[in-house]
């Protein structure tokens, strides 16, 4: 982590701002596990022409094994792997949206799953 943006002062208030904020790994508490976050992850990758220093928003709080799959699996581009965010939410919902479309007779915020979503989460589901 020596190198830019990383090794600068403006990056390490930003980091700092941002697990004051959001203490817990953002991803772990999806699936309702509470964890200390360790790390802050740019949603979207520099790499990939994400802002060095977003806002708040363009960064998540993750503990190390969260931060260390997305980066693996989304930002060096992991072909193998198919989810950024391994695992469901409380409700039964992949973390990761991507490929995933709510049935029309059910609703995460609900409390139902479709079958899409149960599908793809059991094939991905750790803790």
């Amino acid at each position: 982590m020596a190198s830019y943006p990383y090794n600068t002062a403006q990056w390490q208030g930003l980091r700092m701002a941002k697990l004051m904020e959001t203490p817990l790994c953002e991803a772990c508490e999806r699936r309702g596990v509470i964890v200390g976050a360790d790390a802050v992850d740019h949603i979207v990758a520099i790499e990939a022409g994400g802002n060095p220093f977003p806002p708040l928003e363009g960064l998540m709080s993750l503990c190390f094994s969260c931060h260390n799959s997305k980066t693996g699996r989304v930002d060096r581009g992991g072909k193998s792997l198919k989810r950024g965010l391994k695992g469901c939410d409380v409700h039964g919902n992949p973390l990761d949206p991507a490929g995933w479309e709510p049935s029309p007779n059910s609703s995460p915020a609900e409390g139902g799953k479709s079958q899409t979503a149960q599908a793809g989460c059991l094939d991905e589901f750790w803790f």
